[in-house]
């Protein structure tokens, strides 16, 4: 297996540290990392300022009208960090605010989005070489990917992380809302038509409650380490 050009995805649940893992990974081997979620919270940003997306009401029609007019980049922001782009927008910081957490689920499951999305994330890919995390990497996006992840953590554990993060960034919140935003997001994601939250069956489960960060990267260096000659 060529280990310079290896396609890499990780699928898991809401906080459950894929992106930290999917970042840690992708400066560790020099690679491409590929934020799928990103993506989805720059649509429903998009949707939300438009005033087509409310509660339980979506405007489907609207918002399969304006994919066309929606243009997603990841960029280096002014501390060298890739961030995503909206439209020429960096909208990084706004994507991760609470408002933008409770109504992605339901954006991502516009088939005509995940349709836009996954062509979009199969150009970014296309050469190799990326670490790219989300929800239908290893199932959709890249079914032949060189190596399938699939991270969980117990819902405390999610909880928690997620609360610290959120604090961490001013936003006032409470555990309880946390829980309950992200058990709402399972149940949306791993239910829904197109696309749905699975374990691939070639994917190796990682269930990180009890490791740290450098941890779950050694986990996964020392499993690369087994397949290839990095």
């Amino acid at each position: 297996m060529d280990s310079n050009n290896l396609t890499i995805a990780i699928d898991g649940y809401s906080s459950c540290g894929k992106s930290t893992l999917a970042k840690d990974l992708a400066k560790s081997l020099h690679y491409i990392f590929i934020d799928s979620g990103a993506m989805y919270r720059a649509v429903t940003l998009f949707c939300l300022r438009n005033g087509w997306a409310k509660g339980e009401w979506i405007d489907k029609s609207s918002i399969i009208l304006s994919l066309n007019s929606i243009q997603l980049d990841f960029k280096d922001d002014e501390k060298g960090k890739k961030v995503i782009f909206l439209n020429g927008e960096n909208c990084e910081s706004e994507i991760r605010k609470n408002h933008v957490a409770t109504m992605v689920s339901r954006i991502a499951e516009i088939r005509e989005v995940r349709q836009k999305l996954v062509e979009e994330q199969q150009r970014m890919g296309f050469r190799g070489g990326i670490v790219m995390d989300g929800r239908d990497i290893g199932t959709v996006v890249f079914p032949n990917a060189d190596l399938k992840l699939f991270v969980t953590a117990s819902i405390e554990v999610r909880t928690q992380r997620r609360f610290n993060e959120l604090t961490s960034k001013g936003i006032e919140t409470t555990m309880e809302d946390v829980k309950d935003n992200l058990l709402e997001r399972d149940f949306i994601d791993s239910n829904r038509k197109e696309s749905p939250l699975i374990q691939a069956h070639d994917a190796i489960l990682l269930d990180n409650s009890n490791l740290t960060r450098a941890d779950q990267l050694e986990w996964v260096m020392k499993i690369l380490r087994e397949k290839t000659k990095i």
